[in-house]
């Protein structure tokens, strides 16, 4: 606009109008709004205002400079996976059940977590242009936040700090940033009185990992004040490195006023066999369980307590059973349970733990003895009992010593060394199939190779013959996707094929089938280009 136009514009009756008013007869029409003028003379007074308007901005005072972003001494990935990482942030489609989806692609979101641990392996850091979309992956996916926020490091907790959407991260990351060196009192003393919670969890762990008596006695110095929830996970997290060391702690905690803390502190001083409250605990079992010598041959004979006193609630015994349970069978398993399971031979004829466990018990109390056996082996991580309680592999499942409980065997199985793990799932998907592998599975370490990869793809392909479709074994195509070691693809190749249509068969099976598979060798191949590409 000229200024021959804005000082033509100004001698109209539009001159003295405001700008709020200019906006109001635009809105409604100079014909009931006179004083803007003709049209022609509201718009020239209208552009008129905007020059002035614009022309008299005063500058904003400028903020002051955000801090540039940490260092991150850790290495990028490499071209090429830096290349894969960015495909995988790219495809924001959600995670699904491998085997009821249609398609042969590999599912790249189940791929990005498996990317990042391989990266986490090799200590790389998050290139700094994917780390936007780093975070927003992680904002969709509660998921991937702990691996993601890893990844980006201290940057991603930096550029976090300027989009409120990424505020997850600042949450996250606050106990995962620099913490004082453990030997430093002063600094400890200082984060510990004024830190964040997770900062103080984090900073427990490592006072502990350092020095386990300073760590109690910080933790001691501030228990009465701390609140009851945070006395919980505080406790919770003794149980990395927990020792006799740590009982006397612990056994004040038993009188803690708040019912969960009490019954934390009970079930950690069990696991130690030696505590004076796992003394008590097998005390109160053996007057429970007893050798019965009187029938054609020995038994295992239960008489459950009678009532739950004062002293048993002390020690962590809840005296309410939940919906359903009976007061006398829930107060026996949780003292069974807490009994050292080192004190069983000794009460019952000298007997190993397979022995015991092979014994008959009485009265229909096996199953009750048992899980609370499986419960004891877990929380005292005893690979002797673990071994007696899962059983053989290949006995059915509702028969035979032990637990036919699919969960308590996948607990059991935690016990064991990989190998063994891996071994006993092995023989056990060899004589049942999968139907019933997909709990023993979750607890088998990645990847799956071995006797373990050979058992799953036969029986994948087993289960392929019988005519079904493949969506009832969806959850162990997904797992098979994720865990299968990547050299079993070519086994599966002469799978991907659709099998001709046998008599009796469900229609169209075969078809559902070979996609199942395709997609499964896609995504092994992939699974194994990405390890290449990292240097994995």
């Amino acid at each position: 606009m000229t200024s021959a136009t804005i000082e033509s514009a100004g001698d109209t009756a539009a001159e003295s109008c405001s700008w709020e008013e200019l906006v109001t007869a635009a809105l409604l029409g100079t014909d009931r709004r006179p004083a803007a003028g003709t049209p022609g003379e509201l718009l020239d007074a209208a552009a008129t205002q905007t020059v002035r308007r614009r022309a008299g901005l005063v500058p904003a005072t400028a903020g002051e400079r955000p801090p540039a972003a940490p260092v991150d001494e850790r290495p990028v990935p490499p071209e090429a996976a830096r290349r894969r990482l960015a495909l995988l942030l790219a495809d924001r489609s959600s995670p699904a059940h491998a085997g009821g989806r249609r398609g042969s692609a590999p599912d790249l979101g189940e791929l990005l977590p498996q990317w990042l641990a391989m990266a986490h392996e090799r200590g790389l850091r998050a290139p700094a242009e994917l780390v936007p979309a780093l975070l927003d992956a992680a904002r969709a996916r509660t998921d991937l936040r702990p691996q993601a926020l890893a990844f980006a490091g201290a940057r991603g907790v930096w550029l976090a700090r300027f989009n409120p959407e990424w505020r997850f991260a600042l949450r996250g990351a606050a106990g995962s940033g620099a913490l004082p060196c453990a030997a430093d009192a002063e600094a400890v003393r200082l984060l510990w009185d004024e830190g964040l919670f997770a900062e103080r969890v984090a900073l427990l762990g490592t006072v502990r990992a350092h020095d386990p008596e300073a760590a109690r006695a910080l933790l001691a110095g501030t228990w009465p004040t701390e609140r009851a929830e945070d006395r919980l996970l505080f406790l919770d997290s003794l149980r990395g490195g927990l020792s006799a060391a740590d009982e006397p702690f612990l056994e004040r905690a038993l009188a803690d006023r708040s019912r969960n803390v009490r019954a934390t502190a009970a079930e950690l001083l069990s696991a130690l066999p030696d505590s004076a409250l796992a003394v008590r605990m097998a005390r109160r079992a053996a007057s429970c369980v007893s050798l019965d010598r009187t029938g054609d041959g020995p038994a295992i004979s239960v008489e459950a307590p009678h009532e739950c006193d004062a002293e048993m609630q002390r020690d962590g015994v809840a005296p309410r059973p939940p919906a359903g349970r009976g007061e006398r069978s829930w107060w026996l398993g949780q003292l069974v349970e807490s009994a050292p399971l080192g004190s069983w031979p000794g009460r019952l004829g000298g007997r190993t733990a397979h022995d015991i466990v092979a014994l008959p018990v009485t009265d229909g109390w096996g199953p009750e003895l048992h899980a609370a056996w499986c419960r004891a082996a877990v929380r005292q991580g005893n690979a002797e009992w673990a071994r007696a309680l899962l059983g053989t592999p290949s006995a059915p499942t509702a028969e035979g010593a032990g637990t036919g409980s699919l969960a308590e065997r996948a607990k059991l199985l935690s016990v064991l060394t990989q190998d063994e793990r891996a071994n006993w799932v092995a023989r056990f998907i060899a004589a049942h199939g999968l139907s019933e592998a997909f709990q023993l599975l979750g607890v088998c370490v990645v990847p799956w190779a071995g006797a373990l990869g050979r058992a799953v793809v036969d029986a994948l392909e087993i289960a392929r013959d019988a005519g079904s479709y493949p969506w009832s074994f969806s959850g162990v195509m997904g797992l098979a996707e994720r865990c299968l070691d990547p050299s079993e693809a070519p086994r599966l190749d002469a799978l991907t094929a659709t099998p001709p249509e046998e008599e009796g068969a469900s229609p169209g099976a075969g078809g559902y089938w070979a996609e199942a598979f395709q997609r499964l060798v896609a995504t092994l191949t992939l699974r194994s280009a990405m390890r290449e590409e990292l240097g994995a």
